[in-house]
């Protein structure tokens, strides 16, 4: 099966798809994907991990066409956020 691995960052997204067998987990597709040898600053937060914006756990089965979303942390707290533009 073949899915992606991206990551965003604010100046460039990084895109890599890899071929898997069936059965291979969220991990498995990350660490296939290279983008931890690449990128060795990328913290890998099993908590900002996601197929099609959707929340996932490393361990889960991926499905063929699946795009495994690493996401960056939060700059601003989504309620400070809020209370900033309120106050506006």
């Amino acid at each position: 099966m073949i899915v992606e691995v991206a990551c965003a960052w604010p100046d460039r997204q990084l895109v890599y798809r890899v071929e898997l067998a069936p059965g291979s987990t969220v991990m498995q597709a990350i660490e296939a994907s290279g983008l931890l040898r690449d990128e060795p600053c990328l913290e890998l937060d099993p908590a900002r991990l996601g197929v099609f914006a959707r929340r996932v756990a490393p361990g889960d089965i991926l499905r063929d066409g699946d795009r495994v979303e690493i996401y960056r942390p939060l700059t601003v707290d989504p309620k400070e956020a809020r209370r900033r533009r309120a106050g506006r």
